[in-house]
């Protein structure tokens, strides 16, 4: 890959992505340094995680490279969307006008509320038995 990159921290859950896009490339995209289908095999994750490229008209013409840690496959793959959208603002801060509307530069603040005593989980109370 090139020596210059553009970069964008993304983080959805407990996932937290650190993409770098490098001008000039041929489209490969590596996460963890594996092939990006390979990293997600689920269906249409590969799509979503490139819908920031394709909202600004730039598919295929970046390389990308992406660390990600911590979090579950969903959690990953938003936060390497919004890590990619962020990196495109820094390549040309125009682009917002194209990614605002798209709501790709929003960061999704919702996390797992902390469980509670007493309780199962957050909120599911033990089963009431009469006798």
């Amino acid at each position: 890959m090139a020596s210059q990159y553009f970069e964008g921290i993304g983080r959805r859950k407990a996932s937290s992505a650190r993409v770098r896009l490098y001008a000039g490339g041929t489209g490969n995209f590596l996460i963890n340094d594996k092939d990006a289908r390979d990293y997600l095999p689920r269906a249409g994750d590969y799509e979503i995680m490139l819908q920031p490229l394709n909202v600004v008209g730039q598919d295929g013409s970046y390389d990308i490279s992406v660390h990600v840690n911590g979090g579950g496959i969903s959690g990953q793959r938003d936060a390497v969307r919004l890590g990619i959208a962020r990196a495109l603002l820094e390549i040309d801060a125009d682009f917002s006008s194209q990614l605002k509307p798209a709501k790709l530069l929003t960061r999704d603040a919702r996390e797992k509320e902390r469980k509670k005593p007493g309780l199962k989980r957050a909120r599911k109370a033990p089963t009431y038995t009469k006798r």
